[in-house]
């Protein structure tokens, strides 16, 4: 399933580059996800863990993560299993950071596989509209953190956005469940118009 998401930071580049280069940061700011081990080279282990009504899903694995300082863009490849369900998901994502006036936009390129009871979810668009909610409470952390370093603070601070954060907000099951179900009605809505 391929999803494509943008989303505006109202910060600069430079700042919104750093913290994404900052992968435990980053792994926080995303709802659900926990970074459980620093392999060294770009690889790390973690957990994302969903909940949508009665289904819930623990997947536990380990991602590859590269960056390219010239074209401030990055990918990450990963793996996860839910050994209590017996779900597998596989994951490339892409991203891309472009200055536009006074904000960073993110661009986002994602092609998730699923396998396993989760996959039943992926043909009724349910992840679909989830990765849409979750992306959107990932860029309300992400603009949470940024928030903590004084936009005039000097470039070792601007390097190092962790320094003092405020502490990312997650998302509860039932916002998540509203937004999702929220975001299935006005697409319906507005198919039926």
């Amino acid at each position: 399933m391929k999803i494509t998401r943008s989303f505006e930071v109202r910060r600069p580049l430079p700042a919104v580059w750093a913290l994404f280069q900052d992968i435990p940061t980053v792994a926080a700011c995303m709802p659900g996800a926990e970074l459980t081990d620093d392999k060294g080279g770009g690889a790390y282990a973690g957990r994302v863990s969903i909940k949508l009504g009665p289904f819930g899903a623990s997947f536990e694995g380990e991602a590859q993560v590269t960056a390219d300082a010239a074209s401030r863009s990055g990918h990450a490849e990963g793996r996860g299993v839910d050994k209590r369900g017996g779900s597998r998901s596989k994951l490339a994502l892409d991203y891309r950071l472009t200055e536009v006036e006074g904000a960073t936009r993110v661009d986002i390129d994602a092609d998730v596989q699923l396998a396993g009871p989760v996959a039943q979810f992926g043909r009724t668009g349910i992840v679909n509209e989830t990765a849409g909610v979750l992306i959107g409470q990932f860029a309300t952390n992400v603009e949470a953190r940024l928030a903590a370093i004084p936009e005039a603070a000097p470039a070792a601070q601007a390097a190092s956005p962790i320094a003092a954060p405020a502490e990312p907000r997650g998302i509860g099951v039932l916002a998540l469940i509203g937004a999702v179900i929220a975001a299935l009605v006005r697409r319906m809505l507005g198919r039926a118009a």
